[in-house]
């Protein structure tokens, strides 16, 4: 009796222990999470540009972008995007084609709020910061914003959801 006893602690034991390890070993992506108002399908049809972006969940960490403008029959700009949970800290990562030897540039999500979110990188030509301020569930305003050879520049992109 005493050895069946024994035995149901050190059964109990081993499955307490099991179990903190595994819920010391799921991460939260709480930070890029605050984003999930991003995703899906948004455009502008304005000054004779079609603006188009969209935002899908890659991954638990991860969300996939895509923007890109369109003029007439050509496209006169495109970019991917990854915003990517990387530890706590939550990142804008753009690739233009063409552009910084295919490689990303990294903005780091510095303010957060319900209805804002602005990455910043202080040390890129421009823009050094980007912001996207939610007006309502089916419109939002992006914004890229920074210095040109000492002069501050900005750029307002108010984009509405897509219904498909």
């Amino acid at each position: 009796m005493k050895t069946l006893l024994s035995l149901a602690i050190i059964i109990l034991c081993f499955n307490a222990c099991s179990r903190k390890a595994n819920e010391s070993q799921v991460k939260s992506y709480a930070n890029l999470e605050k984003a999930n108002w991003l995703l899906g399908k948004w455009g502008n049809n304005a000054g004779g540009a079609v603006i188009t972006e969209t935002w899908k969940t890659r991954n638990d960490s991860t969300f996939s972008g895509a923007s890109y403008a369109v003029v007439g029959s050509d496209t006169v700009s495109s970019e991917t995007i990854s915003l990517a949970q990387i530890g706590s800290d939550v990142f804008y990562i753009p690739l233009v084609k063409g552009q910084n030897d295919g490689k990303g540039i990294k903005f780091k999500l510095t303010s957060s709020a319900n209805d804002q979110l602005v990455f910043e990188n202080p040390e890129h030509d421009f823009p050094q910061k980007i912001s996207y301020s939610k007006i309502s569930a089916d419109s939002l305003m992006a914004e890229i914003s920074g210095m040109i050879k000492g002069e501050a520049r900005s750029e307002k992109f108010p984009l509405g959801r897509v219904r498909n």
